[in-house]
């Protein structure tokens, strides 16, 4: 019996399927796949629908007004305020042919939004991606969701979604900056060895190259993982650290969320145009 995850036109189809199959991209490689970040605002959401970009993420969260009825809204701490709700979000989303991440912080948002989610199910039909930190990783200091609860709301909704899991981390420019450890992957892989979906393991580019080893051991565990590489805004990274990102990793496995100038750099290096 075919399970959602292998049919054409569910959410949780693989992403670079969906999109070869829609004529978006030309191959299997997830650094085809582009990226608009952050859309948590009505002006920001509809210059992601009108751009070139495969995938619209935004920040879910609950405001804490004290509200019984308080909605699921689009922010990103320390913003605890929005113009836009979830449900708006997704109503104006899902007018177009672009795949979902939706970016949680803490584990009260999760249930609404899911139940926001299951409304539309039918007319989901586009990758949806559900994304946590759900470990510590190296520097990070804010709160990991915990996983267990995380996990178990999302799929008593949606089984087979993707999810996307990462670590807590920070840079610092300052220093030298630790990678991914052998404990981080292991726990993660504890957590994620034990599910059916596909799993993503948002991972901050500045600090890949140094755990290539260790991130390649966790790719090789299951055939449903891969990579989302990330930067933050004063991260410190270089186009050759992506590369060889790209020359040590199978691109069907990693893709690539990066903020300009290195993306436009790093998409000419490899001989992908980029629309601007």
């Amino acid at each position: 019996m075919a399970t959602s995850a292998s049919i054409p036109g569910s959410w949780s189809e693989n992403i670079l399927e969906y999109f070869l199959r829609n004529n978006l991209i030309a191959t299997e490689d997830g650094a085809l796949i582009t990226w608009y970040h952050a859309a948590n605002c009505k002006a920001h959401l509809d210059e992601a629908l009108k751009s070139p970009a495969h995938m619209i993420e935004a920040d879910v969260l609950l405001p804490s007004d004290g509200s019984e009825h308080v909605q699921p809204i689009m922010a990103h701490p320390p913003e605890t305020s929005s113009d836009l709700t979830l449900q708006e979000w997704l109503g104006a989303v899902l007018q177009s042919n672009k795949g979902i991440k939706l970016d949680f912080k803490s584990l009260a948002a999760v249930q609404p939004s899911m139940m926001l989610l299951e409304n539309v199910k039918p007319q989901l039909k586009r990758p949806v991606w559900i994304n946590a930190d759900v470990l510590p990783g190296p520097d990070g200091t804010s709160r990991a969701v915990a996983a267990k609860p995380f996990i178990d709301t999302v799929t008593s909704f949606f089984p087979d979604v993707t999810f996307s899991l990462g670590w807590t981390t920070g840079w610092h420019p300052e220093k030298v900056n630790d990678g991914y450890s052998w404990t981080m992957v292991k726990e993660m892989e504890h957590i994620c060895g034990e599910l059916s979906q596909p799993v993503t393991f948002p991972v901050r580019a500045a600090l890949v190259r140094q755990s290539s080893a260790q991130l390649l051991w966790l790719l090789s565990k299951s055939n449903r993982y891969s990579l989302t590489v990330w930067t933050g805004k004063n991260d410190d990274y270089s186009v050759e650290d992506l590369l060889y990102i790209r020359d040590h990793f199978d691109k069907r496995q990693v893709f690539y969320d990066i903020l300009e100038p290195q993306n436009h750099e790093f998409k000419q290096a490899i001989g992908i145009k980029v629309n601007l």
